[in-house]
């Protein structure tokens, strides 16, 4: 039976129970049967199966809820994303369903479910990628869609524009004479087909090729977001033959695994080694590092203005970018003069 024709009568005649129960089951109601919920479930999922307005009974009314769809939520970025949006959802009286989605497997389970649930009246993304696939299940619900943080879309979206932000860093070293900079580039392993950070990436490119300078691949080391991680790609780019003078890290929580790396070497920072990175992390001012500084709270405030728009029926802009800013600290300074120009 396709998409277009399942009806909840028809539902209810697959799984075995009365419309009602159906209706109950698929609005999670607490009276049904755990057994019977799922087999409910177990049936829309199979069919494709989305509640119409008439068939839920939300024709006239909303649910008050917003399902909030979050990789990860020990790293610094997602929580202050999630508290702004948080803030802004609550002070128009709308209530957050989290989900977290730290494997593709989550992920996938969570887009197969949640359609033939349709409980909520907006769903927002933090900064992970969405298939055309998973896009195609999140539009059959027919509410409000947004994302925030990084994950350009077609629905409206409320990010930071990661190339320029990339271009601010790296242009800044080379204002300081720096001509050889090596990038680490951080991927998250659960989404290896959509670096979280692309926009960083071409970015570093783009700033050297218009300086003149020649790329060189052993300059580039790609990790996993985190310390530990940017101290270890910071231990691989010191083992270099001729070291770089100047690191631009993806993050400022890899650059700060970059500052420890180099100062059990014995490096000075900046007189040795300068470093910057991008975020303006909570630590970044305690370690004197050089950033570039994006508002990450406000920008879930944003995405959370997007929602209450999108429930109220207005029109809403498909893109907010966000401006990012250089902070310039004492992480970074000019090469030595013995390095100027390698």
């Amino acid at each position: 039976m396709g998409l277009a024709h399942l009806s909840l009568a028809d539902v209810a005649r697959l799984a075995g129970v009365s419309p009602a129960t159906a209706s109950r089951a698929l609005n999670s109601r607490p009276e049904v049967a755990e057994a019977t919920r799922a087999r409910v479930l177990a049936v829309a999922r199979e069919h494709h199966y989305v509640a119409s307005p008439e068939a839920s009974g939300l024709a006239s009314r909303t649910t008050g809820r917003v399902a909030v769809v979050v990789p990860h939520l020990s790293r610094w970025f997602f929580g202050a994303l999630l508290e702004g949006l948080e803030a802004r959802l609550r002070r128009a009286r709308l209530d957050v369903l989290l989900y977290h989605v730290p494997t593709r497997r989550d992920r996938h389970d969570f887009f197969e479910r949640l359609p033939a649930r349709r409980k909520v009246d907006a769903v927002v993304v933090l900064a992970f990628p969405v298939s055309e696939h998973e896009q195609a299940r999140l539009a059959m619900m027919g509410v409000g869609i947004v994302a925030a943080g990084g994950q350009v879309a077609a629905f409206p979206h409320v990010c930071i524009d990661d190339h320029a932000a990339a271009r601010q860093a790296v242009d800044h070293l080379l204002f300081l004479g720096h001509r050889r900079i090596a990038m680490i580039e951080a991927v998250d392993p659960e989404s290896a087909e959509w670096r979280d950070g692309m926009g960083r990436t071409t970015g570093y490119h783009e700033a050297l090729a218009e300086a003149g300078v020649a790329p060189d691949p052993d300059l580039v080391v790609t990790v996993p977001w985190g310390e530990q991680h940017g101290a270890d790609a910071m231990s691989r780019l010191l083992g270099l033959r001729v070291p770089p003078t100047a690191v631009y890290a993806h993050s400022d929580e890899v650059a700060a695994g970059a500052l420890a790396t180099i100062r059990r070497a014995g490096l000075r920072v900046p007189q040795d080694v300068s470093v910057i990175g991008i975020d303006d992390h909570p630590v970044a001012a305690l370690l004197d590092l050089t950033t570039v500084a994006q508002p990450v709270r406000e920008q879930g405030e944003a995405a959370g203005q997007l929602v209450v728009d999108l429930v109220a029926g207005r029109q809403v802009a498909p893109a907010a970018p966000v401006p990012t800013r250089l902070v310039v600290r004492g992480s970074t300074g000019p090469p030595r003069q013995a390095d100027a120009g390698r």
